[in-house]
């Protein structure tokens, strides 16, 4: 590799990211099946909320911290694939305890195993972005990323297609034992793929030790005064997001309650916002390109509002695969302009620690606003939540609508941080 060029390990480092891509798509077929097997087994409405805000608990009290000690390392690389394989491997430990536990027991073991898998989610949140964003340069991210995800799209289409015919031929809960054990192998394409990325070694940053918690805090707090687009663009994230994890256990739950829906009629519901994502991640980086990044902003964080309020509205499968087609075009958008807008704002010599710092404000989301969903569904029902849902994604879009005062692009470093 050393004799390579920087354009060769450029060349290469992007087909890794898409091998990667190809291995994590795999397992994460498993992902929107994990909240219906606990729903199937008798977990309420609390536990499947659990599901969905626990890695928010540990990455609200360790984001700061996991960015602070990658921030300090010369290669994030092995961080990132270590995570990755970690996080996969607690589908395979789902199906095998699946195998051994009795139902009621399965689901307090589902939910103990994905506590501890929280710890490398924080990490691999954090490590994600610098290592994507070092990859794909400031020019690349909308074609680095718009081709993984595609990948993603892909292999989850293809995925869903044959998980739910394999869950109907067999019995529960075994058939979704098997699911996430045979899925689980992409960690192992995956950790293989990603740990051959070549960055260059970055300078470690030396932080100077703080005598309390109080001139810890102060220091962040200047550091991030010197950043006010980073600021501005994280608060408004923030909302939007917010109200994005508030309908994610009540999706789920809507669509097993209300609408009754069975488990192919679920993932036929995955594979058409996934196949229309699919041309989204092709159509957006060209919208961006025309009309500019402000546009994509904007015309996704509203398109999205539209997928709660009308399922809420006319609950029927037929109608709800098409809402969720529509979706899945807007979502395209969000991914890709989410992540890009952010990094715009990231001063590049602190990537690690400004990007934990916006992961922290999102576990805060994911500790509330999901408990919050299923707290608003016992109280004003499944639907009404969801109606919820969309009015926060309006006010987040309004948000956005609104332009910021101009400010300078200049970072001003914290050098006593």
């Amino acid at each position: 590799m050393q004799n390579l060029s920087e354009q060769e390990v450029q060349k290469r480092n992007f087909r890794y990211v898409q091998i990667d891509a190809i291995g994590v798509s795999i397992s994460n077929v498993a992902a929107p099946f994990l909240p219906v097997f606990l729903t199937r087994l008798g977990a309420s409405n609390f536990q499947v909320g659990l599901l969905t805000s626990m890695p928010g608990v540990t990455g609200l009290i360790f984001a700061i911290l996991v960015g602070r000690f990658l921030q300090t390392r010369q290669n994030i690389v092995p961080w990132y694939s270590l995570s990755r394989l970690f996080v996969i491997s607690c589908y395979a430990l789902t199906g095998v305890l699946t195998f051994v536990l009795s139902s009621k027991y399965t689901v307090v073991a589902t939910l103990a195993i994905w506590a501890l898998a929280t710890l490398p989610q924080t990490a691999l949140a954090v490590a994600f972005s610098v290592v994507m964003n070092a990859v794909a340069g400031p020019e690349g991210r909308y074609n680095l990323l718009s081709r993984r995800w595609a990948i993603f799209g892909l292999t989850t289409v293809v995925g869903t297609f044959f998980v739910t015919r394999m869950i109907d031929l067999m019995q529960f809960p075994y058939n979704y034992a098997v699911m996430f054990l045979g899925l689980s192998v992409g960690g192992l394409i995956s950790y293989y793929f990603s740990n051959q990325i070549k960055l260059p070694d970055q300078t470690p940053l030396v932080f100077r030790p703080s005598s309390s918690a109080l001139e810890s805090a102060r220091n962040y707090y200047s550091l991030i005064r010197g950043a006010p687009a980073f600021t501005s663009f994280a608060l408004k994230k923030f909302v939007y997001y917010s109200a994005l994890v508030l309908s994610q256990p009540i999706m789920p739950l809507f669509l097993v309650r209300e609408v009754k829906a069975t488990d192919s009629q679920i993932g036929l519901i995955t594979m058409a916002m996934t196949i229309v994502m699919l041309l989204g991640y092709f159509l957006w980086p060209l919208a961006s390109r025309k009309f500019g990044g402000r546009f994509v902003l904007l015309a996704t964080t509203l398109g999205m509002v539209f997928y709660p309020a009308l399922t809420a509205a006319t609950p029927q499968v037929p109608l709800i695969i098409v809402y969720a087609a529509i979706a899945g075009l807007f979502q395209a958008g969000l991914d890709l302009v989410f992540f890009d807008e952010l990094m715009k704002t990231v001063p590049q010599e602190y990537s690690a620690t400004f990007v934990s710092l916006v992961h922290s404000m999102q576990y805060f989301s994911a500790i509330v606003a999901p408990l919050a969903g299923t707290w608003l569904a016992d109280w004003i029902g499944l639907g009404g939540a969801l109606w919820v849902s969309a009015g926060l994604r309006l006010l987040g879009f309004l948000l956005f609508l609104k332009k910021d005062v101009k400010v300078s692009n200049e970072f001003k470093s914290v050098p006593d941080l």
